[in-house]
């Protein structure tokens, strides 16, 4: 049966007047949308307004903070490091500066940055803290896990397929992301002649590490393992993307004090040269000192700019464990907050983590470790318990340390 030329219908669906709940009318004479079809296209509209305001990755050249302003943010949560903070905020500042420059004849080359620091020094909080202050796509890697095509471990290219996630698979954005990628001494040369044992996790990996770090365009699998070739790539050019690597060179002091013809260890009498500061000889390493250590010359090539981290003393690891804003402390307060508990630590509580960290030799990582084994059984009991309050007090905190405690964190 024919529709009459009055009957009303939805000019989306098409259905009549008499099969949906509303018709809604437009200035146009006889032209409607039924009430499915209207929620329809809001859903739609909110959906994609959704979108638009989620993708924060881009950035413009007014919003782009100063080298200043950098360190400043840095300065609020990681303590000391003023050098590698320095380092870190104009090498940031001039790749994204890189990013927004206008076509000509000068072209900005990529600088990638290497930090050398012993571990808990803070060479992976501030890669994370500066990141966030970005607010561009970033991950963290470890290259330990890393090895060559076709052994197990996982690929070179999973370290892009990581950068994808956190982009939520928006590869614009990833392309102006930032990689950290941690433990990289780990894949140092282990010997002068790499013909009499397979490399699979050391050499090797830092050949397949200079095609990232140079700028290419690399095939990326989606999901991450191992490439088939039925499965769909995604290609990431890697050449805006900075990658920052991180890593304690444990025994590299050798090989500085070496050259500086400067005794470390040994019975013999200290010789140290004029102006030569023998408590933190990182921040004499040089190229030659990383060639020596087993890093290959193309890949220092690709790591312009190597900055180094101070151990941190005393007066350093107190700072980091109160004054923060996401300080250690800070935080467990805001755990017991939580269950109406207010947590304070006396002093000499505080004095005595310290000296725990310093004789266990942990940095600033070992600072939560102790911490935690201090109020763990406090943390299973007080939820079940009706307290307002509790201090941690010294004498406390050393039964808490006493026994199997200490033993477990001498073993970390």
């Amino acid at each position: 049966m024919a529709k009459r030329q009055n009957d009303r219908f939805c000019a989306f669906c098409g259905r009549q007047e008499g099969q949906v709940r509303t018709l809604l009318s437009s200035p146009i004479a006889n032209v409607f949308i039924c009430d499915e079809c209207a929620e329809s296209a809001h859903s739609i509209l909110e959906e994609t307004a959704a979108g638009e305001k989620e993708e924060s990755f881009d950035i413009k050249k007014d919003e782009l903070p100063k080298p200043k302003e950098i360190k400043e943010f840095l300065d609020e949560y990681v303590i000391g490091q003023d050098d590698a903070k320095k380092y870190l905020s104009v090498a940031v500042y001039n790749h994204y500066k890189r990013l927004l420059q206008d076509k000509d004849d000068v072209e900005i080359e990529k600088s990638n940055i290497l930090l050398v620091g012993s571990t808990g020094t803070g060479k992976t909080l501030l890669a994370r803290t500066i990141a966030k202050k970005l607010n561009v796509p970033f991950t963290i890697v470890d290259a330990t896990v890393l090895t060559e095509a076709g052994y197990v471990g996982e690929d070179i290219e999973s370290i892009l397929t990581r950068l994808l996630q956190v982009a939520d698979y928006d590869v614009k954005a990833a392309e102006k992301g930032i990689v950290f990628i941690d433990e990289i001494d780990k894949i140092a040369r282990k010997g002068d002649n790499p013909s009499i044992t397979r490399d699979v996790s050391g050499e090797g990996v830092q050949q397949g590490l200079l095609k990232l770090l140079e700028g290419s365009i690399v095939n990326v699998p989606p999901n991450g393992g191992r490439k088939h070739p039925e499965q769909k790539m995604i290609a990431v050019n890697t050449q805006n993307i900075l990658f920052i690597c991180g890593g304690a060179f444990d025994g590299i002091e050798r090989k500085i004090a070496s050259r500086l013809n400067t005794h470390v260890v040994g019975y013999g009498t200290y010789d140290v040269k004029d102006n030569i500061k023998s408590d933190n000889l990182l921040q004499y390493i040089t190229p030659q000192d990383l060639k020596s250590f087993g890093l290959i010359p193309e890949i220092i090539g690709r790591l312009p700019i190597i900055t180094y981290l101070n151990p941190l003393d005393r007066e350093a690891l107190r700072r980091i464990l109160t004054e923060p804003k996401n300080s250690i402390v800070n935080q467990y307060i805001k755990l017991f907050a939580m269950d109406g508990v207010k947590l304070k630590f006396d002093e000499e509580a505080l004095e005595y983590i310290v000296d725990m960290a310093i004789k266990f030799k942990l940095g600033a990582r070992g600072l939560r470790s102790i911490v935690e084994s201090i109020i763990m059984d406090d943390m299973y009991e007080t939820p079940s318990k009706k307290i307002s309050s509790l201090t941690i007090t010294k004498k406390k905190a050393e039964e808490k340390m006493s026994g199997d405690n200490a033993v477990r964190l001498q073993n970390i």
